[in-house]
């Protein structure tokens, strides 16, 4: 499984959506040093990425809370928690979702 978070260092939310990632994979009982970070520093990464805002966390290239029609473009990102409260930073709810999703899947390949 490939984990990654993608960020743009204009945007603070980075480190905590790290940090619930992190957690988020200790409570699936996934490696939580198996996140690669990745910066998106231009605004041809950010096209090239499909990359619509920082903190971007996708799983096996999957986006764990897929944009919609949202522009790419070196942003803060905005979600919505499961409570509908704006956020910064996505669910941790969906995150453990989206892992044991993703991990049960690869489970099925093998």
């Amino acid at each position: 499984m490939r984990v990654e978070l993608l960020f743009w260092a204009g945007c603070p939310s980075h480190p905590k959506a790290l940090a619930d990632l992190r957690e988020a994979l200790a409570d699936t009982g996934l490696d939580p040093d198996c996140v690669i970070v990745r910066e998106v520093d231009d605004e041809l990464g950010a096209e090239a990425e499909e990359f619509v805002g920082s903190p971007t966390i996708r799983i096996d290239g999957l986006d764990v809370q897929p944009p919609g029609d949202e522009p790419t473009g070196l942003t803060c990102r905005v979600y919505r928690r499961r409570d509908g409260r704006i956020s910064p930073t996505p669910d941790p709810a969906d995150l453990r979702e989206a892992l044991r999703a993703a991990s049960s899947s690869a489970g099925a390949r093998s």
